[in-house]
């Protein structure tokens, strides 16, 4: 797609030189010959560069500059001054110009300015972009932290005090727990709040996409590397990173993670050019940093480097006192406009159960009951499917060794079994089950089974 090039200059020969020495294939052009006529035409044209002579008829450039940026902060102005105006130059630059360029110039100057100027307006569209769509997910997914139990009370007056400081910290927690939550938290109450905030997962990539995810790369920095990339720290610039699953994070790149930590620089792949970035870094891993030092996963230095302050979020088997207030919390988020009943007994087998998938396994399941349910009372069936990794060997031990829940549960299933064959039929559903009626319908409102 063709650049849309605005032209301000009072002397039309200088306008078609310019058009000329461009080239009509690979641009666009507006002419104006006046401040004014410019302002009003960018008004409703908003061009991706200006050209800007400073010395024009009634409104200077100078002034056409300053009110330009007023609307349009981000768009390149090339300002053109005449031979020994030096100081209005810096002032130019001073109000934002892009560049400037003294009359009469090279034309090979002037197109590797010209170059420079539309790479630059289009990366400030990209990190413009990128910034916006970072923050429509925020909208979407950050949610508030719910707990009464006193681990979470501990937690609220450690984010309370770290969050307005710059200090990097380190979230710990079992998959489920809301270390992204947490950090959302830390985020949203820190100084940083309306700048950038960027996440990472560094278990997601493989390492040398990983680097150029957070570091950028250069057009040719490797097959495939069409175009230059901004990196994530580059975008973030300002703002907060969240770095989760750091203990994934390669060593060769836990290195260049230690310098930027360490001098606040780093280079994209394929340049040896510095970029500073002034950048607070959340991370988050959900297993043991010690452990991960210990099996040479997780280098020592950037631990200590990390560790500025850290938090340990409890599994949700240590605070099963908040899962009332969970509870309530997901209902209201997945069935605002509908009134759903949780009874005691749901509830109490809800703090039976030992949630080896955390409070994100709690929340999916509310999601799923609102979502299956046909009426307005929410059900729960603990989960049978325990898988190893989930859970430490002696709680899942625990697990499979109750008895009576496992044949409630095997009832309870045999039960809606034989419903659904029966299309709710309770008669002939017990004639499957080969038990009298009585015991059915005793059966079906001990389990809370809905029919």
């Amino acid at each position: 797609m063709k650049k849309l090039i605005h032209i301000v200059d009072d002397e039309a020969f200088m306008r078609k030189n310019i058009i000329d020495a461009l080239g009509e294939n690979n641009f666009t052009f507006l002419e104006s010959d006046s401040g004014n006529s410019a302002l009003e035409s960018i008004r409703s044209t908003r061009p991706d560069l200006l050209l800007l002579d400073i010395n024009l008829p009634g409104l200077d450039g100078l002034s056409v500059l300053k009110e330009i940026k007023k609307t349009e902060p981000d768009l390149p102005v090339i300002i053109f001054t005449a031979h020994g105006t030096s100081e209005r130059a810096i002032r130019a630059m001073k109000n934002g110009a892009f560049d400037y360029l003294e009359k009469p110039f090279e034309l090979e100057e002037f197109m590797i300015i010209i170059d420079r100027a539309i790479e630059y307006g289009q990366l400030v569209a990209e990190v413009r972009q990128l910034r916006s769509e970072v923050s429509r997910e925020i909208g979407v997914n950050t949610d508030e932290i719910v707990g009464h139990s006193e681990p979470m009370q501990a937690i609220f007056k450690l984010i309370g005090k770290v969050a307005p400081t710059d200090a990097q910290v380190l979230i710990e927690g079992e998959s489920g727990t809301g270390k992204e939550v947490v950090a959302n938290a830390i985020q949203r109450h820190s100084k940083r709040n309306n700048k950038p905030y960027i996440k990472v997962n560094c278990g997601a990539l493989p390492e040398n996409l990983l680097e150029s995810e957070i570091f950028g790369h250069e057009k040719g920095a490797y097959t495939g590397a069409h175009s230059r990339v901004l990196g994530r720290f580059e975008i973030a610039n300002s703002g907060t990173i969240l770095l989760d699953e750091i203990n994934n994070m390669p060593l060769a790149l836990q290195i260049k993670l230690l310098r930027v930590l360490e001098t606040g620089t780093f280079e994209r792949l394929g340049s040896e050019e510095s970029i500073y970035s002034d950048v607070r870094l959340i991370t988050a891993t959900n297993r043991n940093p010690e452990e991960e030092i210990a099996g040479g996963r997780l280098r020592e230095d950037l631990f200590y480097r990390l560790y500025v302050v850290r938090i340990k979020l409890p599994p949700l088997r240590d605070r099963l006192e908040d899962i009332p207030l969970l509870v309530d919390h997901f209902v209201k988020k997945y069935s605002p406009d509908k009134e759903i009943i949780v009874r005691p007994e749901t509830l109490n087998r809800m703090q039976d159960y030992k949630w080896p998938g955390n409070v994100r396994e709690l929340e999916n399941t509310i999601r799923s009951q609102i979502v299956l349910s046909h009426g307005n009372i929410l059900f729960f069936n603990e989960k049978q499917d325990v898988s190893p990794n989930q859970v430490n060997q002696s709680t899942s031990a625990d697990y499979d060794l109750d008895f009576k829940r496992q044949i409630s549960d095997t009832e309870r299933t045999l039960i809606i079994k034989a419903l659904r064959r029966a299309q709710n039929n309770k008669a002939l559903a017990a004639r499957y089950l080969k038990i009298n009626r009585r015991l059915l319908y005793s059966k079906i409102s001990e389990y809370e089974i809905e029919v």
